[in-house]
């Protein structure tokens, strides 16, 4: 099958399922946004390191040499990602543990009776380390989600901002909700109070590309691993505010980003990363007939088919749960281009685990439950009800895979 066309181009579905092995398996995959699979390109690089290049990187010697050539390769990769320097990037073991390290790295920036503002529509791995600086003596502000659109409002963050604000923190995107939240409008909110600003991209960047110097951000993180590739998260630190940070590792290592990546990328999952790249290539070989302009310039011309796709398949998802009875889909009810394809629903009377039980029997794979963002269930008022349960789709999702799921849930 094809999405809509793009400039003439249409997304070859049935050619980007091809590149990835578990979509055989019979199982219709809808919980894309707990974490993608990966295309045979990258599984290909990991097995390749392991077995030629597990040695110490960065020696005189040809292996190790090669080594550390991939790994600065990969580290380049997630940086595209972002349309940042590579510099400023630095690949950790997971965006929890990186927003961790940026928090104990932010200390040194505050004093007491300074103000964080935090929502309560993330992730917890975007609140949980910014909160406990209270411990600091720094004051927490709370910016809460709209229990009824289940969005941010920009109006809110307004008047929590204030002459003490030293950081406002958010999501581009709930992983709950599914909602673009206006990251470019609450960072100009932010400069304006002289605030920095640190936003969670996990669910955002597996359907749009960010761009964090148009956006104005200072701190940026996504999840690899919900991008087609390994168990990694990356972070951008702005060159600038990086130099004033605490520095969290080793007391010899001076140049950022590594200050603030200790014990440094896993090797052989960081120089991986480049098989992503490959598989942009394959995908971008295989439906221009002209070359991109570099690396980034590929990565948005593919993600403009995979955005017109994933509208397309998340309509047809929105429109079938909200024509059955006692399903209500939070947050957008359509694909505005301010959605992902993410969306979480409850069954009136039915707790969200037994739901996605029947699915799973069904060979339909979805979560249930908060998806660690307690905060946002809670104040949506689902916890009762075992949180929701919810479908996410990638660019690889066929339209099968939809109505699969629409069958089954209908089947109860």
């Amino acid at each position: 099958m094809v999405s809509r066309a793009i400039d003439g181009v249409e997304l070859d579905v049935g050619f980007a399922r091809s590149q990835f092995p578990p979509l055989d398996n019979g199982v219709a995959f809808l919980e894309n946004a707990g974490g993608t699979y990966v295309p045979r390109q990258v599984i290909d690089r990991v097995t390749h390191y392991m077995t030629a290049l597990q040695v110490q990187p960065a020696w005189g010697f040809a292996a190790s040499a090669q080594a550390a050539r991939l790994i600065c390769e990969g580290q380049a990769l997630a940086a595209a990602f972002l349309n940042a320097d590579a510099d400023e990037v630095l690949v950790g073991p997971s965006t929890t543990v990186n927003v961790l390290v940026l928090a104990q790295a932010m200390r040194p920036l505050l004093a007491p009776g300074d103000e964080i503002v935090v929502t309560n529509q993330d992730h917890e791995a975007n609140s949980g380390a910014w909160r406990r600086l209270a411990g600091e003596g720094v004051a927490i502000r709370e910016w809460p989600l709209d229990p009824v659109t289940a969005e941010l409002d920009l109006a809110v963050l307004q008047e929590l901002v204030g002459p003490r604000t030293k950081l406002v923190v958010m999501p581009h995107c709930s992983n709950v909700v599914g909602s673009f939240n206006d990251v470019a409008g609450a960072a100009h909110i932010a400069r304006a109070a002289g605030a920095l600003i640190a936003v969670d991209g996990v669910a955002y960047t597996p359907h749009r590309l960010p761009d964090v110097k148009a956006l104005g951000v200072d701190f940026y993180y996504f999840s690899l691993y919900k991008t087609f590739g390994p168990h990694v998260g990356a972070a951008y630190a702005r060159r600038e505010v990086a130099a004033r940070l605490g520095p969290q590792n080793h007391f010899f290592v001076t140049e950022a980003p590594k200050t603030l990546n200790p014990g440094g990328p896993s090797h052989e999952f960081t120089a991986a990363l480049n098989g992503i790249a490959d598989y942009f290539m394959a995908l971008d070989e295989h439906h221009f007939a002209l070359p991109a302009n570099g690396l980034r310039a590929r990565m948005e011309r593919l993600y403009a088919m995979f955005a017109a796709h994933e509208d397309r398949l998340g309509q047809r998802l929105l429109d079938g749960l909200k024509a059955m009875p006692g399903i209500t889909v939070v947050g957008r009810q359509a694909m505005d281009g301010h959605r992902a394809p993410t969306v979480s629903f409850t069954v009136a009377g039915r707790d969200s685990e037994t739901v996605a039980q029947r699915l799973w029997d069904q060979g339909i794979a979805v979560g249930c439950g908060d998806f660690y963002a307690r905060r946002c269930v809670e104040a949506l008022g689902l916890l009762p009800q075992g949180g929701v349960v919810r479908a996410s789709l990638a660019h690889y999702n066929d339209e099968s895979d939809v109505d699969r799921f629409l069958a089954a849930l209908a089947r109860g």
